[in-house]
């Protein structure tokens, strides 16, 4: 247990950092805007291409762990969705935004540092597969229901789709992910000085993301604790990795360390694009920032107890 405090103590310090420095500063929202644009746009990429472009040609060819993955995702989706459109009675774009919280974790800020923390560099490639293969289903999903709703931007059925097309296909994380694996199928080379700046953005990546988790809990307080609660984070924290780890076991000849990672990443709490989402629909707007205030919260412990399990086998 001491080795896994040892593990995630740093990595939520971090995080816990952010949070203090967030409620202490008068900064606001605006200053972490830069921060968020590095992260993204700048650190994250480098990490990504730096772990697929050294991966096995082979290693991409494994379908049913990744899509077996994302289908279970897809089903606390689905969980939470029917829960909030035919037991509370909610509307279609409420059980929308109520089912990204239960199914959408936030597997780019959090996933990388401490799926590779955990188990090794090895972790980065289904990272970042998962990563964009879950993107790509919620970037379909959000903006498709939400026109189903009525309760969004009236838009057609060819505004809808080009805009699905575009946010999947000019998403940093999978533009870094398709030059990765395009560099590990050619066994593509970089000059050293491109290598040296790859490595210092991607050494960045893990550090920042966490710190900007912390600081954007610490500008969200606490202002409506929702019902959806008692549902959406025990499906969230506690359902989606137990199932992913039963229906990623029952796979045979797959990596431990690849169904640890898928785990992990289904332990995260809900993501702050949840939110975001949110925000643009405007639908359920402090309802989802409170969701993400608080699965991040309980995650601490969740994600110790996770790895604890994990170093036990």
């Amino acid at each position: 247990m001491l080795a896994v405090i040892a593990l995630v103590l740093p990595l939520f310090g971090v995080i816990l950092l952010g949070y203090i420095s967030g409620r202490i500063s008068s900064l606001g929202k605006d200053a972490l805007a830069w921060l968020n644009f590095f992260i993204v746009y700048i650190a994250l990429p480098p990490l990504f291409y730096k772990l697929l472009s050294a991966t096995p040609v082979e290693e991409f060819k494994n379908f049913r762990f990744f899509f077996s993955a994302v289908g279970v995702t897809f089903g606390m989706f689905v969980l939470c969705f029917l829960i909030a459109l035919f037991l509370r009675r909610t509307g279609t774009a409420v059980a929308t935004i109520q089912g990204l919280s239960g199914a959408y974790g936030n597997i780019g800020y959090l996933g990388p540092p401490l799926a590779i923390a955990a188990f090794g560099p090895e972790a980065g490639v289904p990272v970042a597969l998962i990563f964009c293969l879950e993107n790509t289903m919620h970037f379909i999903l959000a903006p498709l229901l939400m026109a189903f709703s009525g309760d969004g931007e009236k838009s057609t059925v060819l505004q809808v789709t080009g805009g699905i097309l575009k946010r999947i296909l000019t998403h940093p994380f999978i533009i870094a992910t398709a030059v990765g694996i395009t560099a590990a199928v050619y066994e593509v080379t970089l000059p050293a000085a491109a290598n040296q700046l790859i490595n210092s953005l991607a050494n960045a990546a893990a550090p920042c993301a966490l710190f900007a988790m912390g600081v954007t809990a610490a500008l969200r307080p606490l202002k409506r604790v929702p019902v959806a609660v008692s549902y959406v984070v025990p499906v969230k924290l506690f359902i989606h990795p137990l199932v992913m780890f039963l229906v990623l076991s029952a796979i045979p000849d797959i990596d431990p360390t690849w169904v640890l990672t898928a785990v992990l990443l289904a332990s995260l709490p809900t993501a702050t694009n949840v939110f975001v989402l949110a925000q643009q629909y405007r639908t359920w707007e402090e309802q989802a920032s409170s969701l993400v205030v608080i699965t991040t919260a309980m995650s601490m412990l969740t994600v110790t107890g996770f790895l604890y399990l994990a170093g036990a086998g």
